[in-house]
């Protein structure tokens, strides 16, 4: 029996983590929920997997969940950035799963990194703003940390049994997104529900936009760095639309291993949690004959400019990497909120990385401070757009 901890319950990511262990009893014990707004989901996971601890962003949103759990259970109530740190932290946890959205995921998971719990990681924002900082510590510390990422699990599968002396690259897929084909005169006319169609993929809204934009697949290949030890130039990024081969890896040899499957996140999450076995699931089996053609591309960078910010952004390293985030995340909502265009989003990245001067990040404190100056830069460029 593995005790679990899972940040970000009421998210995607979370809704199917939660799936995966009700479909495997006796092996995950549930101790710790947290999650963010949605009281009332969290109310009825709380009900169903009757965790020790849960913990919601803020303390009016605390006290409704405890008037509306009205003694149902025993749970013990937290809230905010100490109740995500508790819960992650308590002694019993064998595995956090790290699943809350963008930079808020990082504080929770560094500090179950320190108190040396392994992680199930579907943040890679927090590998983003402090790679070196978290895969130092959790080397340290002896963490083991299993991606969530259907991309990375891609990676992680096809170097099991091989010598990491003979990896010569990996090669991340992404589907190219909604606007794949759409001319690129088109972009100024996109509007947040079509951006929110993924063709293959049904996921959160941040990610379903970075995705749009490709800097998710920036992201992604930032998040590689660091958990597989590579240098960016080993790192190819393809298009590939039928979202079939999740990603790659090519050895010396110029053999290539993929890794294949349908497009239900159940299956990374699965293996996170019981690395390095393949549980029997339910998720629909992949059938070759209903596939067809298996097709790739470059990315157009001219067209999707924020994968090429994100690359630009690990170039230059430090702090940079915590502005990219943070600038992203407020114009990913600014795009959402209808106050920019879609291709105005890598503008005001691009903009608040113009003005920032770099320093180190060796705490989780100069992470914070560089979200928080990117966070400010960016609202207020927002404030005097146009």
């Amino acid at each position: 029996m593995k005790n679990i901890c899972l940040l970000g319950s009421t998210g995607y990511i979370g809704i199917n983590a939660l799936k995966v262990i009700k479909g495997n009893p006796g092996r995950y014990n549930i101790i710790s929920l947290g999650a963010g707004e949605n009281v009332d989901l969290l109310l009825s996971q709380i009900k169903e997997f009757k965790p020790k601890h849960a913990a919601v962003i803020n303390n009016n949103l605390a006290e409704e969940l405890k008037k509306k759990l009205n003694n149902f259970t025993s749970t013990k109530i937290l809230w905010g950035n100490d109740g995500y740190a508790e819960i992650a932290t308590l002694p019993e946890i064998d595995l956090v799963i790290g699943a809350m959205s963008g930079f808020s995921g990082l504080a929770p998971i560094y500090s179950a990194i320190t108190a040396c719990k392994d992680i199930a990681l579907a943040n890679k924002e927090s590998l983003v703003v402090a790679g070196s900082l978290l895969m130092s510590e959790s080397k340290k510390r002896g963490v083991k940390i299993f991606p969530i990422d259907s991309e990375h699990s891609a990676i992680q599968q096809s170097i099991q049994g091989h010598n990491r002396e003979d990896l010569k690259k990996i090669i991340l897929t992404g589907s190219g997104g909604p606007f794949r084909n759409l001319p690129i005169d088109r972009l100024t006319m996109v509007k947040p529900e079509e951006a929110l169609k993924h063709p293959n993929w049904r996921m959160g809204m941040k990610i379903t936009i970075d995705s749009a934009t490709l800097m998710n697949k920036g992201l992604e290949a930032i998040e590689a760095k660091w958990l597989f030890n590579l240098e960016m130039d080993q790192i190819e990024i393809l298009i590939h639309p039928q979202s079939i081969i999740h990603s790659m890896v090519e050895y010396m040899d110029g053999s290539i291993m993929a890794q294949l499957s349908t497009t239900d996140m159940r299956i990374p999450i699965a293996y996170a949690l019981s690395y390095p076995r393949h549980l029997k699931g339910d998720t629909k089996p992949l059938n070759l004959l209903d596939v067809g053609n298996l097709s790739f591309e470059k990315p157009d960078k001219e067209k999707f400019k924020c994968l090429d910010l994100a690359l630009t952004a690990d170039k230059a390293g430090g702090s940079m990497m915590s502005v990219l985030n943070g600038a992203n995340e407020i114009a990913v909502n600014a795009f959402l909120q209808g106050k920019i265009g879609f291709i105005e989003i890598p503008e005001l990245i691009e903009r608040t990385m113009e003005n920032h001067e770099i320093f180190s990040i060796d705490s989780i404190d100069k992470a914070i401070e560089a979200d928080q100056w990117a966070r400010t830069r960016a609202k207020k460029i927002l404030n005097t757009w146009r």
